[in-house]
């Protein structure tokens, strides 16, 4: 389009379509849903009235669960396997429905009504199921064994009440998990309490089974409770540390830091997550993710230079990491993501990439807990250089964010 009055801002064009303006992003990121134009300058995103019949249908495949790597599919390819895919999405929800069925009335007639009031403590009201699955995903990340006996710290999860919002961190230096929750009530000054993990998922299974929780922070020692109607649980003595509580409260990683150094991602591969998660779990020692076919990057490489024509090959190691990186003329459109190495068969899948070719390792065991603790059918992960902790999250859920460390590949692994 030539004219820019035919343009749409991105908060217009979300409106229109029923999208929020961060899934537009997300959608221009992983390149089923292309702005008309981005201005140089800004960097803002404008659409076309006349892309907004594509937008409603992907809202429609996306709210119906759909993986990205299937909607690319039914917006995009043969009307055969648009078919297919959709016969196969319908089997698996009909598969799903009857267990689902089966939780709900099995916790529903547990879920108290109503819950108590306390001003006496800074107080954010959540879901209890919501404060549960926030437990759930962060609480993997922090420290156990050797790791936890050298930094005790990092046995714990980090929990902030702080401008309307309760955040749970952990870290293990490896693997740093981060949940954002934004209660329907908040009140009081700012909180910081470090919980023991263990502690942390013994609250997390009581509140799974109530409808709403309070959570609670006091506000000179470190006590932390939860409450329900008049059902009260605080965290046992000994397993907080508030933000006065002495050394372990201090030396906690400044996870704000962390996330704010982070480079944007210069490849960006969009997988199925439970397929990345099966084709990953069972495997030992290193993991490595190979990406082949065509990619969206044109052939840049991670420093941002432009690779020579015909057949090269960039290796880059670094102590913490090694991405290795290949292009070629007359690369296959197709793009697949390969998972090899640590004694098992390699696994091909399909995705959507943006990038040149890719390799780069990890420690299933770091890596795997990621891709367990995601929510939704697909996983994006953002690798930015060949030292930088690479980005896994969700489309379904951008206030969770996990950095997973690469690994460095062994000249003797298979």
């Amino acid at each position: 389009m030539d004219d820019s009055e035919d343009l749409l801002s991105i908060g217009t064009f979300a409106r229109r379509v029923g999208l929020t303006p961060s899934a537009l992003r997300f959608y221009d990121d992983c390149g089923v849903l292309r702005p008309a134009r981005v201005d140089g300058v800004t960097g803002y995103r404008r659409y076309g009235a006349g892309q907004a019949a594509r937008a409603v249908r992907l809202r429609q495949l996306r709210e119906a669960g759909l993986p990205l790597v299937d909607v690319a599919v039914v917006l995009d390819g043969p009307e055969d396997a648009a078919h297919g895919v959709l016969r196969a999405h319908l089997e698996r929800m009909r598969r799903n429905e009857a267990e689902a069925r089966a939780l709900v009335e099995r916790l529903l007639p547990e879920a108290p009504e109503g819950a108590g009031h306390c001003r006496a403590w800074a107080r954010a009201r959540i879901g209890g199921a919501e404060l549960a699955s926030a437990v759930r995903q962060v609480a993997p990340a922090a420290a156990t064994g050797n790791a936890r006996e050298r930094h005790p710290v990092l046995g714990h999860v980090l929990l902030e009440l702080s401008s309307g919002e309760v955040r749970l961190v952990a870290t293990d230096r490896y693997r740093l998990a981060v949940r954002v929750l934004r209660p329907t009530e908040f009140e009081g000054g700012p909180r910081h309490a470090l919980i023991d993990a263990g502690a942390a998922r013994a609250l997390a299974e009581w509140a799974v089974r109530r409808r709403t929780v309070e959570l609670e922070c006091a506000e000179d020692e470190a006590e932390v409770r939860l409450r329900s109607g008049t059902d009260v649980r605080e965290v046992p003595a000994g397993c907080t540390a508030g933000r006065g509580g002495g050394a372990e409260a201090t030396v906690f990683p400044d996870y704000r830091l962390m996330l704010e150094g982070l480079e944007a991602g210069r490849h960006r591969l969009i997988v199925d997550r439970e397929a990345l998660r099966d084709a990953v779990a069972g495997r030992a020692r290193v993991v490595s993710l190979t990406v082949a076919g065509g990619g969206t990057g044109g052939g840049e490489d991670a420093e941002g230079g432009r690779q020579e024509c015909g057949v090269s090959r960039e290796t880059a190691s670094g102590e913490a990491a090694e991405v290795s990186r290949e292009t070629a003329p007359g690369a296959p459109a197709e793009q697949t993501l390969t998972v090899s190495d640590g004694g098992r068969e390699p696994v091909r899948l399909r995705l959507i990439a943006e990038g040149s070719r890719l390799r780069i390792a990890f420690d299933p065991a770091v890596l795997l807990p990621a891709l367990e603790a995601g929510v939704g059918p697909d996983v994006l992960l953002e690798i930015a250089s060949v030292e930088r902790p690479v980005v896994v999250r969700s489309a379904d859920q951008g206030s969770f964010t996990t950095l997973v460390m690469p690994v460095r590949r062994s000249g003797t692994e298979d």
